[in-house]
Parts: structure tokens; sequence; C-alpha cells
């Protein structure tokens, strides 16, 4: 493991990976941790903030091209900025089970089956953690 691809990246590169390993971390305290006190709610918009920081910087990573400048993966940032929105405002009205299963999905999808993508052979991630 060597942090020496993720230093010579550029910033925004740098940005989303902090927003993504933040989001991660705090997604994992909040699904364990206890619902509806003032510690998730103020860990719940650090999250959100956390996750829309990871959304928006995706579009100024364009190492992967199949759509233009975008790839696929672009989708899931899409469907990311349309249903952050949506969870949050599940929760402000009372709709417990929609903003779980909200929530849920987005750690599920945005977090740890784009992460494993950042994995694959010739991305900054994978030269992270398995070398160059």
């Amino acid at each position: 493991m060597t942090l020496e691809p993720l230093a010579a990246a550029p910033f925004v590169v740098q940005n989303h990976v902090a927003a993504a390993l933040g989001a991660f971390l705090v997604g994992a305290i909040q699904l364990a941790g206890g619902k509806g006190t003032t510690r998730h709610r103020i860990l719940g918009w650090s999250w959100v903030a956390m996750i829309t920081v990871v959304a928006l910087s995706s579009f100024w990573i364009q190492s992967i091209k199949n759509v233009g400048p975008w790839s696929a993966i672009h989708l899931l940032s899409i469907a990311t900025l349309a249903l952050v929105p949506l969870a949050v405002l599940a929760a402000r009205r009372g709709n417990v089970r929609r903003h779980q299963c909200a929530m849920i999905s987005l750690f599920a999808g945005a977090l740890v089956i784009a992460g494993l993508f950042t994995l694959l052979p010739g991305r900054i991630m994978s030269k992270v953690v398995f070398g160059a």
C-alpha cells in the first residue's frame, strides 16, 4: 500500500477520495448506531454533505469515457444527487422506512459498489491499495 498515486493525483481526485472515505466511515457509524437522536441527525447532515461532494466531484473525474466525457458510473452520481434530497425529505416527513431504504441504497451503491470499481487495475485507488 502506498499513498503516492493519490498524492500525485489532481486535487479533484484527492477531494473525491477524502469525501468518499469520510462518507463511508460516517455511514458505517450511522448504520450501526442509534436512530432518531441528535447525534444521528448531526452525523446524517455531515454524511449528506460528504456524499454530495462525492457525487458532484465525480463529474470532473473523467479517466474512463464511455459516453462523451463520462462513463456509465456517472449515472450513479446522477442517481445519488436525485436520491439524497428524497431521502432527507422522507425523514423530515416522518417516513422512516423510505428514509432507511434510500440511505442504505445510497451507502451500498454510491460507496460500496462504486468503491469496488475504483479497485480495478489501472485506477488510482487500485495503485494505492495494491501497488503499481
